[in-house]
Parts: C-alpha cells; sequence; structure tokens
C-alpha cells in the first residue's frame, strides 16, 4: 500500500486520444487545447483538503500506448485512486480498459475498497457517439465493477470538477475535498506561527 503522505496519488488511465490530458488540463488549469499531443507520463499538482488539513493532490496523466507496461504497474502501485478514460466516441476505447481494470485489481488485491472511476469523456460530440450512458453502466454492472460512472467534456468543462470530486469520495478512509476554506487554512497557520511566541506589549 502507497505510504501515508500529505500526497494523494490519482492515476489517470486511457486509450490514445480519449483527452486525458485535456480533462486534466481543464481540470487543473482550467483550458483546452484542441491540437492532440500524445504523452508519455506528465504528473500535475493541486491543493485539495484532506481530513481538514493541506495536501497535494498528485495528478498523473499516464501515456496511452501499451508499450510501458512496467511504467503502468509501477503507477497502479504508487497510486491511492484511479481514472479510467474512455471517449463516448469511441466503443473500442472502452473496452480497452478492461485489461487496465483488472491489472490494478491484481496489484491492489489487498485494497479492498478501492476508488475508480469511468469516465466517459468527449459527451459534446453527442452526433458521433458510440457508447450510451446504459452501454456503459452495463459495462459497470458486469465487468468494471465496483467503479463510478460519469460522462465529461474536457472542452466545455462539462462534469470535470465533479468527477474528480466523486472519485476522492469514494476513498472512504480520508475526508477529502477539492473546495477549501482559504480563510480558515490562513487562520490556522497564523495561529500556529503564534503558538509558544511571546509578544511584547
Amino acid at each position: 500500500m502507497p505510504e501515508q503522505s500529505n500526497d494523494y496519488r490519482v492515476v489517470v488511465f486511457g486509450a490514445g486520444g480519449v483527452g486525458k490530458s485535456s480533462l486534466v488540463l481543464r481540470f487543473v488549469k482550467g483550458t483546452f487545447r484542441d491540437s492532440y499531443i500524445p504523452t508519455i507520463e506528465d504528473t500535475y499538482r493541486q491543493v485539495i483538503s484532506c481530513n481538514k488539513n493541506v495536501c497535494t493532490l498528485q495528478i498523473t496523466d499516464t501515456t496511452g500506448s501499451h508499450q510501458f507496461p512496467a511504467m503502468q504497474r509501477l503507477n497502479i502501485t504508487k497510486g491511492h485512486a484511479f481514472m479510467l478514460v474512455y471517449s463516448v466516441t469511441s466503443k473500442q476505447s472502452l473496452e480497452e480498459l478492461i485489461p487496465i481494470y483488472r491489472e490494478i485489481h491484481e496489484v491492489k488485491a489487498t485494497d479492498e475498497h478501492l476508488p475508480m472511476i469511468l469516465v466517459g469523456n468527449k459527451c459534446d460530440e453527442d452526433n458521433q457517439r458510440e457508447v450510451t450512458p446504459e452501454y456503459a453502466a452495463e459495462m459497470v454492472s458486469k465487468i468494471l465493477k465496483g467503479c463510478g460512472s460519469i460522462e465529461t467534456s474536457a472542452k466545455t468543462g462539462h462534469n470535470v470538477p465533479e468527477a474528480f470530486q466523486e472519485l476522492l469520495s469514494m476513498d472512504k478512509t480520508r475526508n477529502m475535498s477539492l473546495k477549501m476554506d482559504l480563510k480558515k487554512t490562513r487562520s490556522q497557520i497564523r495561529k500556529e506561527k503564534l503558538k509558544g511566541h511571546c509578544s511584547v506589549m
């Protein structure tokens, strides 16, 4: 099991071209790029609230290629939660997630409640849709058991923060939130700094 630290690691898996990087960039930076640039591996960080403390959400955007099985296994070992991304315009991209799902369960066999969410990206491209929400739900109930499920659009931003929040909410060992009460956090920091200090009047 990954060591307890202030880092919470989310690993994003999916076939090439489903919009993994676009999804992560939309979430972290609020931006979207139309051009497709294949990813080898990128890591992004976002500050979140974890058990009422500040911690770092570390998001690993993995390659869509199957050329790096050792890297994939290492990411599974280090990960706390997993986002399985497919494009609603490609049934094949959904089916390609099945071996990844099985490998996650194989590597994380000792983890009873594994936070994992199935994300159908590109839901704005409804006219090219190959995967209906009903078909995705059937996949979850029959094959991808225990997964949450949501549709997103990295292009429009639809359901992007919700997908990440739902995934974090699936971890019952921690209480995590993307929304932070920064005023409270700053005042807590100030109080901690003042502890043990004498002030001259």
